[in-house]
């Protein structure tokens, strides 16, 4: 059995907001998004700034924005 790390608390995050559609993108791009916990235009989420978090946005990059 794996264990599972205690994520920092104090680590930095990132604000990343939706500002496009999906539609008529790849459905990976849409699945992505919605991984990322985003559900509507202007819907905002903070994630914790990880290397797996940073490929996340980097993919989509096209329809969010990121603030810090």
């Amino acid at each position: 059995m794996s264990k599972k790390t205690a994520s920092k608390t104090g680590g930095k995050r990132l604000t990343v907001t939706l500002i496009r559609s999906t539609i008529g993108f790849n459905r990976t791009q849409a699945e992505t998004v919605r991984g990322m916990g985003l559900r509507r235009i202007r819907h905002s989420v903070e994630l914790p700034d990880t290397p797996e978090t940073r490929g996340m946005i980097l993919k989509v990059r096209h329809l969010v924005t990121v603030s810090e």
